[in-house]
């Protein structure tokens, strides 16, 4: 029996893409983007710094090891869609307890399959990241395109996936304190403190400088996390009133907000790095290293300079900043995510420097 497409996504300039819809069945407003990662669709869902985005999966199979308990990057995913070129419903994995689907219909996740995802893919690569809406294939196209162009996207992503309220996770041994800024954490992250004797406490993004000190850290961690850099203004205020006073360490978002509290720039990359292989060279020691990314903003080199802050990290590919730091405040960053799940562990030592800057060596 012929299927018909029952699905379609409208892009900004009018552009249709028809599928098969599976997941929550609603229409979405989304920022539509491509990540190149042939394995981790869990953990692409659940990491919240997808936010607000339909994430285009270039791997044609997806849905094919299922769902598994430990893999979430966070309790509640909060990405808007999944587009795909295949969507698999019968997962082999003796570790799944659930399907792809299921878990989308839970949150509200939309699925679009059967996209000829290397031609949208090459699209949004072509033309940047775009708003688009996904509707019902019936839906003519002038109607879905007026609702496209008259719809702002939202602007307060941090707001949404940040805690409401403090959360402690202690490790084995514990051999210091971390105070975690959540502006979308992923919780392997958390897992990589606790793995090195660091009981994390989670705090809400609007947290002060004052409300920090009370809780005596031996460090401070910015989260990676959704949207703008410049809209996390409570987390820039925060990083200026202290740095110096701790050892300070970002990721991703955490990265540009550390970039912005010195006084640079950030900017809109035109389609963003997200994917598991992208080559990082560390300034420092020569090395490169295979990273996993996932960010749309990038910090403007230019404005760096007479800052304080020095660059520790390029990317190969486009020559972006990936990595920053101030030995005389303590405070260093990368954009790119050395948890890396999924991703390469080339980068896991950058835990190990933020441990042996809270001991002083």
């Amino acid at each position: 029996m012929i299927r018909h497409y029952d699905k379609k996504i409208i892009l900004e300039d009018g552009t249709e893409f028809y599928g098969y819809g599976f997941g929550a069945d609603r229409d979405r407003l989304v920022e539509v983007v491509f990540n190149t990662s042939m394995v981790g669709y869990q953990e692409i869902l659940s990491d919240p710094s997808y936010t607000g985005q339909a994430v285009v999966m270039t791997y044609p199979l997806i849905g094919n090891y299922g769902m598994c308990d430990d893999d979430y990057e966070t309790g509640t995913p909060t990405i808007s869609a999944l587009i795909v070129r295949e969507y698999n419903n019968e997962p082999s994995n003796f570790r799944a307890v659930e399907t792809l689907e299921q878990v989308m219909i839970r949150y509200g996740i939309v699925g679009l399959a059967g996209v000829d995802t290397r031609q949208l893919a090459r699209h949004i690569r072509d033309k940047g990241t775009c708003k688009g809406l996904i509707v019902g294939a019936e839906i003519p196209n002038l109607v879905g395109f007026s609702k496209l162009k008259t719809t702002a996207l939202p602007t307060d992503v941090v707001a949404q996936v940040s805690t409401r309220t403090p959360w402690e996770s202690p490790a084995g041994e514990r051999k210091f304190h971390v105070v975690a800024v959540d502006c979308g954490i992923k919780h392997n992250i958390i897992r990589s403190l606790n793995s090195r004797g660091c009981d994390v406490t989670v705090v809400p993004w609007t947290t002060t400088a004052q409300e920090v000190e009370g809780l005596h850290p031996d460090g401070l961690f910015l989260s990676n996390g959704p949207g703008n850099p410049e809209d996390a203004k409570p987390v820039i205020e925060l990083v200026r009133a202290l740095r110096g006073k701790y050892p300070i360490f970002g990721i991703c978002l955490g990265h540009q907000i550390i970039a912005l509290s010195y006084g640079a720039k950030t900017y809109k990359l035109k389609f963003g790095h997200r994917g598991g292989n992208h080559p990082v060279k560390n300034l420092q020691n020569g090395k490169v290293e295979i990273t996993s990314q996932n960010h749309s903003y990038a910090v403007d080199a230019d404005t760096l300079q007479g800052t304080g802050l020095e660059v520790t990290h390029r990317n190969l590919l486009d020559n972006t900043v990936e990595g920053m730091k101030c030995a005389k405040d303590r405070i260093f960053s990368v954009q790119y995510h050395p948890e890396s799940a999924p991703g390469p562990q080339d980068s896991a030592y950058l835990f190990d420097e933020f441990i042996a800057m809270m001991e002083g060596t």
